[in-house]
């Protein structure tokens, strides 16, 4: 004899319906089906669990034990169920999927861009929304499921989600020509330390770096000009109003059009390493997975540039 199946989502429904009317009535009315059917599938469950699901109170009809924990799983069952045919019914429809990208603001200096719109050309039928957040609210909005996936430098605690790497970059001494260490092939931080005078983003992760690294040396970081942007910072750093720490392959741009060196740092923590970050549950969607796929690939060939932007070796 065929094993029964009283879970149905159907029957789940209709549970959860009573649940939240605490009326059976009313939760029949709302399901648009006679109330018998709403009592018979409610008992039906009962049965094979063994116990009452239900229980008359002074507010109605209200779960058990037992009952809340069914509720809880119904729950989660029909949104996951939901989440599904919302995917599904995308690809129906021609969307093919949807996906949210939340982005540090370094990372949208580089490749992402160029990376996304590169996936789009292959995928056009995939919508990709990119948002720029700071990397704590990355992480907490992935963790929640707010955002698919987020793309950022792999300091931040990302504890209970998956990643995968992406791209690199180097920081260096952005630098006027005319400064005496602008053509220097590399150079420490400690040696640059003395001259740097724009901060980048004052209170982000790497203002934090910088500052925790100039901590070690027993040296101040001047902050005579601070900005936002690092286009901003290299406009500054060209105009000779004085030198930053910068990413590389955030300002090559404006170091081939304006007359900007980048002296590249030579330590260890100089070399950033940037993640691609998603949910480990198995709630990811099809449409996100394969945009991980296609950053993953992209970030192991060459940089995709911009007009006028140099490649890296």
């Amino acid at each position: 004899m065929a094993e029964r199946n009283t879970f149905d989502p159907v029957t789940l429904r209709l549970f959860v319906a009573v649940c939240e009317e605490r009326n059976i009535a009313r939760a029949a009315e709302r399901e648009a089906i006679v109330a018998s059917a709403v009592s018979k599938r409610i008992a039906a469950i009962e049965a094979e669990v063994g116990a009452p699901l239900l229980v008359r109170g002074r507010r109605g009809i209200e779960p058990t034990a037992a009952g809340q924990a069914l509720l809880r799983q119904a729950r989660e069952v029909l949104s996951t169920m939901a989440r599904m045919h919302a995917e599904l019914s995308d690809f129906a429809t021609g969307a093919q999927g949807s996906v949210l990208v939340l982005a540090a603001p370094s990372v949208l200096a580089e490749d992402l861009a160029d990376d996304i719109g590169a996936f789009l050309k292959r995928h056009p039928k995939v919508r990709v929304s990119l948002d720029e957040r700071v990397s704590p609210d990355i992480v907490k909005s992935v963790r929640e499921g707010t955002a698919d996936l987020g793309v950022l430098w792999d300091l931040s605690d990302m504890g209970g989600l998956h990643t995968v790497p992406y791209r690199h970059d180097r920081l260096c001494l952005a630098a006027p020509l005319g400064h005496p260490l602008a053509q220097r092939k590399r150079i420490a931080f400690a040696e640059a330390l003395p001259h740097v005078n724009v901060a980048v983003a004052p209170g982000g992760m790497m203002d934090r770096l910088l500052q925790r690294e100039a901590a070690r040396l027993g040296q101040p970081l001047v902050k005579r000009m601070q900005v936002s942007s690092m286009d901003a910072a290299a406009r500054i750093v060209a105009a000779g109003l004085g030198p930053a720490i910068l990413p590389r392959e955030a300002v090559l741009a404006h170091s081939a059009a304006q007359s900007l060196a980048l002296v590249p740092l030579t330590d260890a923590w100089a070399q950033r390493q940037f993640v691609i970050c998603h949910r480990a549950d198995g709630s990811v969607s099809a449409a996100t997975r394969l945009l991980v796929e296609a950053l993953r690939v992209a970030a192991a060939g060459p940089p995709t540039g911009r007009p006028g932007r140099p490649r890296r070796p």
